[in-house]
């Protein structure tokens, strides 16, 4: 089974990098931009056809893609060219590919959360004994938690994980009666209860039954709480809690693709977490593409803005040619990285 799943980590792998530069292409397309050539995949061409001005081919290394436009770094005489449109037409395009690595994780997760009954909610349904947090003026029954210290509650388990990271004194917001309910400066913190082997907070969550709103807003919300975990990843890798032994790329990822197949209990568990994980891979690609570093989509647009911003106050064209070089050097220096990462990537599978 382990070779099975390695071939569909590759596959749906691949799949997420087709969708992002579908996004490119197809924007490019809607923008009347020339699209020379949509690749996917990387190295030499196993196979290429051309239909009208585009040549698309599929590449042996199934890690990777391209959207090859006309003028994409270079100045061109090309009216249709890349860098003759309008610069909200190339934020568009630019910006597409993430956006729809974004889109796919949502699908992905909307189907898996098609055939559910319940959903666990923030809503507070009862409490302990004794617990001293229930009042008029604190908690009550019918409390859906929506906020605590400012940070959002996408899934129910974030209640507990924000409360462990606080001092006992939070603000939180409840939707109480249709309306927000702010409690200011709330004391809480773990308390013994009789039975209870560990000390808790005291109350009860409750759930969600699955109507077709509950389904599409759990699932909206477990999609942004893939996108809090990549942010809190990033701010771990810039304190310097986590190193580079502890980052992954492709390899990384379809091996932890395939590890979670073989621990499930059964093949629709595999499936399952499978693509559970390939919904989060989704979104990690879409944030990390915006992010504003030379080569990375998100790097073409803050340079793209940058450049607007010089030529509107010198009314003087710059050429695109120095903007290929910054995203050149760019390149280089990601490649660098992923071939680190890479290596890193192969001594933790041999070893582990």
């Amino acid at each position: 089974m382990t070779v099975l799943y390695i071939a569909l980590a590759i596959l749906l792998f691949g799949v997420l990098i087709a969708v992002h530069e579908l996004g490119h292409f197809a924007a490019a397309k809607a923008c009347g931009v020339k699209v020379e050539e949509f690749a996917i995949g990387m190295g030499p061409a196993v196979f290429r056809k051309q239909k009208g001005e585009t040549v698309y081919s599929l590449r042996c290394i199934p890690f990777g893609g391209f959207c090859a436009m006309a003028g994409e770094d270079e100045a061109s005489g090309d009216p249709r060219a890349f860098t003759n449109q309008a610069a909200w037409k190339r934020i568009i395009i630019l910006v597409a590919g993430a956006a729809m690595n974004f889109l796919l994780g949502l699908l992905i997760v909307v189907i898996l959360y098609s055939g559910a009954y319940a959903f666990r909610s923030s809503e507070l349904v009862g409490f302990m004994d004794g617990c001293p947090y229930e009042s008029s003026e604190g908690l009550q029954v019918g409390d859906r938690v929506y906020k605590i210290n400012g940070k959002r509650i996408y899934q129910f388990y974030n209640i507990s994980d924000f409360l462990a990271q606080g001092d006992g004194t939070y603000d939180i917001v409840v939707i109480r009666d249709g309306r927000k309910v702010e409690l200011k400066d709330f004391k809480m913190v773990p308390l013994e209860y009789p039975g209870q082997q560990q000390k808790m907070y005291g109350f009860y969550l409750g759930y969600d039954l699955a109507t077709p709103g509950v389904k599409l807003q759990n699932a909206w919300d477990t999609t942004m709480q893939f996108g809090r975990w990549v942010w809190l990843g990033l701010e771990e890798l810039v304190r310097g809690n986590v190193g580079m032994e502890d980052m992954a790329g492709p390899v990384g990822i379809v091996d932890m693709m395939a590890e979670t197949g073989e621990q499930a209990e059964s093949a629709s568990d595999a499936l399952y977490s499978i693509f559970y994980f390939t919904a989060f891979i989704a979104v990690n690609l879409a944030i990390m593409n915006m992010l504003p570093i030379p080569a990375l989509d998100g790097g073409r647009v803050f340079l793209l803005i940058v450049t607007w911003v010089i030529e509107s106050t010198s009314r003087k064209k710059l050429d695109p040619k120095y903007e290929g070089y910054i995203h050149a050097a760019g390149m280089v220096l990601l490649l660098g990285l992923m071939a680190i990462i890479m290596f890193n990537d192969i001594i933790r599978i041999v070893t582990k």
